[in-house]
């Protein structure tokens, strides 16, 4: 009796284990998600108008970004859905807007804007596509040159919109515009 109660026992662990593992792999690929189902940031891009400069250095530090050069004036789109977590006047990024994404694991940082969209605030929750801004050259950006720098943060645990590890936007806006066409 003893013998099968400590093999039962096992047995139990093992599928603890697994659940364990299977639930670790689902939230890994959870936390993905945004990024594997961004649309584009700006209608009708095609993959020659995107550029990666994500390891360029631009004013003395890493780009960490990707800039899409387009008329100012052009609808800027939520490239996932989410809740726009802050609204910033920054000198380097202009006006900006930092989204989170709706697991609150990445971050997408819009800058440059010329404007933003009638009615946004802090708080509100946008939808994938939803126009948000319009792209501009504010900050530290060429005026004769407006565009969108867009970049895209792993939040740490902490989930502060300044924070997060740097994740290159290229290889997603790339899959994004591949599938539109």
């Amino acid at each position: 009796m003893r013998k099968r109660s400590s093999f039962q026992g096992g047995t139990d662990l093992k599928l603890c284990v697994r659940i364990v593992v299977l639930l670790s792999a689902l939230l890994a690929f959870g936390a993905t998600s945004s990024i594997l189902d961004m649309t584009p940031p700006i209608r009708g891009l095609v993959r020659a108008d995107l550029r990666d400069t994500f390891g360029e250095f631009h004013n003395g530090h890493r780009h960490e970004a990707i800039d899409i050069l387009e008329p100012r004036g052009t609808p800027v789109h939520a490239v996932v859905s989410g809740t726009i977590r802050k609204l910033f006047l920054s000198k380097p990024g202009g006006n900006t807007i930092y989204q989170f994404d709706e697991t609150g694991v990445y971050c997408y940082y819009y800058a440059h804007l010329d404007r933003y969209v009638e009615g946004l605030r802090e708080g509100v929750r946008v939808e994938r596509g939803d126009v948000i801004g319009f792209v501009g050259s504010t900050g530290n950006a060429d005026a004769r040159t407006p565009h969108l720098h867009f970049a895209i943060f792993e939040l740490e645990q902490q989930r502060q919109w300044w924070k997060g590890k740097a994740v290159n936007p290229y290889p997603g806006l790339v899959d994004a515009v591949n599938r539109v066409k």
